[in-house]
């Protein structure tokens, strides 16, 4: 392999850990960190799931007033856990009118793997606010242009980052003690853990191993 698409991890890192940085991990970190937010604005996370659950890690961290936004009251408590100072039950209420009721949005990272709810959301920035895409699907999206040039929106996507961007996310992730949630599970069972990402069971990634046992 050459040696520039290789990541260094730091020391304190855990190799179960690891793994994520690679992929959602070094996502959720670009998607915030180069957003350009303002000091202390505020910066909002819809879905809290294999993504979501490190983008408001990182949000926390980065010193941003975060919002978790997931569907049902029962994960309050595991966004809070996470560093959401507030969190909005996409069930309940419109999560666009709810984050516009707080003042806005200065960015909506957009992680579920849904499109549809993203119009609306759009509703939720505040004046000169981001939407960014990072879990997507095969929909599309309807913007009226008058309120993007009139509030000064921006609405952008994101996919992953370079191996150097990679080491970052995970020497910051060392300092301030963001981790992924993990299951791990013995590489024997790999066709076992499909089937539980199909159906949306894992809370948030698993991670095969060589020597692990299941569970």
């Amino acid at each position: 392999m050459p040696a520039g698409a290789l990541a260094r991890i730091p020391d304190g890192l855990d190799l179960f850990d690891t793994a994520p940085f690679g992929c959602a991990g070094v996502t959720a970190f670009n998607a915030i960190r180069k957003a350009g937010i303002r000091t202390g604005g505020r910066v909002a996370v819809f879905g809290i799931g294999g993504l979501g659950h490190l983008a408001v890690q990182f949000a926390a961290a980065l010193g941003y007033e975060t919002v978790a936004i997931a569907r049902g009251g029962d994960r309050e408590q595991r966004a809070r856990d996470l560093g959401a100072h507030e969190y909005i039950d996409s069930a309940a209420q419109a999560p666009g009118a709810a984050l516009k009721e707080l003042g806005g949005a200065d960015l909506i990272v957009h992680t579920a793997s849904s499109t549809a709810p993203a119009d609306e959301l759009l509703t939720g920035l505040a004046a000169h606010g981001q939407l960014t895409l990072v879990g997507v699907d095969a929909g599309s999206l309807t913007v009226p242009a008058v309120r993007l040039v009139m509030n000064g929106h921006t609405l952008t996507g994101h996919l992953t980052g370079s191996p150097r961007e990679t080491e970052e996310a995970m020497a910051f992730a060392v300092t301030t003690g963001v981790r992924p949630v993990i299951e791990r599970m013995p590489l024997e069972q790999a066709g076992e853990a499909v089937t539980r990402l199909r159906s949306g069971a894992p809370r948030f990634r698993i991670v095969l191993g060589t020597a692990v046992s299941g569970g």
